[in-house]
């Protein structure tokens, strides 16, 4: 514009800082402002000038938050107000993730990212923790984007369940995300971190400052404008004078000297008179310079009036804010909600009994309850597993959704699942390797898994290892595991966790070893240790190694089976209590016809039995047709073996009799199975 001058700063109506945000490093501080929402700001302006006492809480009335481009969710309002009184806080942000239904699979539709995630890179992050199973559950990936907006696509398995997929996108990438806020400003050319109500000050005295200087600057120009016209007015009250004047005169100096002196006129004023065209000696020409006096008379005055009063002064910028919200204000995209701690993955998920089965390789599924409909005495009942060949369930216990389950490893850790972790799939399915649900180290295998619906005072979790160290630890020790496992007991190095069960502190506890001696214990011979702690001697086996650990149910015998096929099953009552730390009492002997013991369990006398051997052979073997026996004895022939062939493991039915034959019947049943559980 053919000025001299430029803009040391720019006269902003909105405090460009919050609105845009800012971010950057300089040496030794750096700042990170997130952006704000216009009508937000304003209202917040507003009610600062309206209350210079106002609380930084009251402010957070009308800014209650950063408002993203992106959109997505703010999580927690403890961040947003930690950055506001203080300069500095950490702000969680997540995606907006929704669950379709299409067909029997679920779709999880990412429609916005948090700020500053990179969709492309995001979607490379799925690709690779998918591949790697750190996320277990997507099937595929798509990218529907388009011109109306952000659309991506996450198609999940059958039977998976959607929010505990998006808790794992939460966990492991960009879909949560973390802005931390430092409110660095440069104020008064120095560096500083401001609260909200400071920042806002700060632009309010700025705004002032732009205000007076503008208002000055105004005044200055119309006082000079009212000048030139106070001349032309006195030239055009005394017109054919001033024309004489300037005829006789030889040439334009002279004729500003003579209009000068004779009605003394400035030279600035001379010298618009001497520019002034003919046409505005017109009459309408003459009016518009009267009115155009007039009305800057009336200019002057409130220009003169805003620099004499800070209450005009605040009227003009609070006038000029509503302004810019009328012409500019729109609706929040980021929306707050409660904090992630006050919504966790239960709260979305409903309450529901499951029926959760396990294999002996180490499957696992959950099944709804209802699905297991009541049937008439007689009846084939239905599968509740199908299985591999070679492979038996060993395991079936009922729990809540929302219920723990402790999972205890061979090499003493310990790690949480929820059973809603768990797939659920239908009856006849064979479920999921439980390996690929927790992030076991080489050469780590499950040992026991324990299902809890609460961490109360009073139980305690007894554990077992192969050289026969027994520790007891409250079982709310074990409240709060770490996604990698927490240390449940501290080994030896060629010593390896064997068994683990949950008591209430007042049970008897039976031990066995390789050499065949037993030892029945009361509990409360074992004091409460820490969670970090390598525990007593529980057994004292002289050499050999003890092969399980188990709490006495009063009414069950023991049976007890050796590697070459043989067993014995003796009453619980014939075992009296000893002291821990005993050589125990002979409870099978041990010959080269029968060998070393393998294991035990305790059974009913509706119960089955599984013997399996090194070389794959299975056999089942009801309880009913062993006699109960005395305790030293060498047992009976349970499994007929080839040479050189061992029994390695001995496993207790958990299923009724529904054989594989029954479930062809039972898969007929399923869709009528179905029908009832919705009614």
């Amino acid at each position: 514009d053919s000025s001299l001058l430029e803009p040391t700063v720019l006269p902003t109506r909105v405090p460009s800082l919050l609105l845009n945000g800012s971010s950057g490093i300089a040496v030794g501080m750096a700042t990170n402002i997130p952006p704000h929402n216009l009508r937000e700001l304003c209202r917040g302006l507003l009610a600062l000038l309206d209350d210079p006492d106002i609380s930084i809480a009251e402010l957070m009335r009308h800014i209650p938050g950063p408002d993203f481009p992106t959109g997505g969710f703010i999580y927690g309002r403890d961040g947003i107000k930690d950055a506001y009184e203080t300069g500095r806080g950490i702000i969680k942000m997540r995606a907006r993730v929704e669950v379709e239904e299409s067909g029997r699979k679920s779709h999880l539709i990412v429609t916005e990212l948090p700020y500053q995630v990179n969709k492309a890179r995001l979607l490379e992050r799925i690709a690779e923790l998918v591949k790697l199973k750190k996320i277990e559950g997507i099937q595929d990936i798509r990218d529907e984007s388009d011109r109306d907006g952000m659309r991506m696509v996450l198609t999940l398995r059958q039977g998976d369940e959607p929010k505990v997929v998006e808790n794992q996108l939460y966990k492991h990438t960009a879909l949560e995300s973390s802005f931390g806020v430092i409110m660095l400003a440069v104020v008064d050319n120095k560096p500083e971190v401001l609260n909200l109500k400071g920042l806002l000050q700060n632009f309010l005295d700025f705004r002032r400052q732009v205000v007076i200087k503008r208002t000055q600057y105004e005044l200055r120009q119309a006082e000079k404008r009212i000048h030139i016209l106070e001349g032309l007015k006195i030239a055009l009250d005394n017109l054919d004078e001033v024309i004489q004047l300037i005829r006789a005169a030889a040439n334009p100096p002279e004729a500003k000297r003579r209009l000068i002196e004779r009605f003394g006129f400035t030279d600035v004023q001379a010298q618009a008179i001497l520019d002034m065209r003919l046409q505005r000696l017109t009459g309408l020409e003459r009016e518009k310079i009267i009115e155009e006096y007039n009305q800057l008379l009336k200019e002057i005055e409130r220009l003169r009036q805003i620099l004499a009063s800070s209450v005009l002064l605040d009227g003009v910028i609070r006038d000029e804010i509503k302004e810019l919200v009328d012409q500019y204000g729109d609706l929040r995209k980021t929306e707050i909600v409660a904090e992630t701690g006050d919504i966790c993955i239960e709260d979305l998920i409903a309450d529901e009994e499951m029926v959760v089965t396990i294999s002996r390789a180490g499957y696992i599924k959950r099944t709804p309850v209802a699905i297991y409909r009541s049937q008439k005495r007689g009846g084939r009942g239905r599968s509740g597993m199908s299985t591999r060949e070679e492979d038996v369930v060993t395991t079936v216990f009922t729990a809540s959704t929302h219920d723990y389950l402790l999972v205890f490893t061979n090499r003493g850790q310990v790690f949480w699942l929820k059973v809603y972790e768990i797939p659920e799939v239908g009856p006849s399915a064979i479920g999921k390797a439980i390996v690929n649900l927790l992030p076991l180290q080489d050469g780590e295998k499950m040992q026991t898994i324990l299902p809890v619906k609460e961490f109360t005072e009073g139980h305690y979790a007894v554990m077992a290892t192969r050289n026969g160290v027994v520790k007891k630890t409250e079982l709310a020790a074990y409240s709060n595991p770490r996604s990698n496992g927490i240390r449940a007991i501290v080994l030896d190095d060629d010593d390896e966790l064997i068994s683990v069960s949950i008591t209430d502190g007042s049970r008897h506890l039976f031990f066995m070893s390789k050499s065949g001696k037993s030892i029945r214990v009361e509990e409360q011979d074992f004091r409460p240790l820490g969670r970090v702690s390598r525990g007593v001697r529980g057994m004292n086996l002289d050499g050999s190694q003890l092969v399980g650990m188990d709490v006495i149910d009063p009414g069950k015998s023991m049976l007890v089976v050796t590697e070459n096929g043989f067993g014995k099953r003796t009453p619980n009552e014939d075992y009296r209590p000893q002291s821990r730390g005993g050589k125990g009492v002979l409870n099978i002997r041990i010959t080269e016809r029968n060998g070393d013991v393998i294991g035990f369990r305790q059974v009913a006398e509706e119960d089955d039995i599984l013997l399996i051997t090194d070389r794959g052979r299975l056999i089942r073997v009801p309880i009913a047709e062993m006699r109960k026996i005395g305790r030293v004895t060498q047992g009976v022939r349970l499994m007929g073996l080839d040479e050189g062939e061992k029994v390695v493991d001995i496993t207790v039915l958990a299923e009724s009799d529904d054989t594989r034959e029954d479930l062809e019947e039972t898969r007929e049943d399923s869709d009528e199975t179905r029908e009832d559980t919705e009614d």
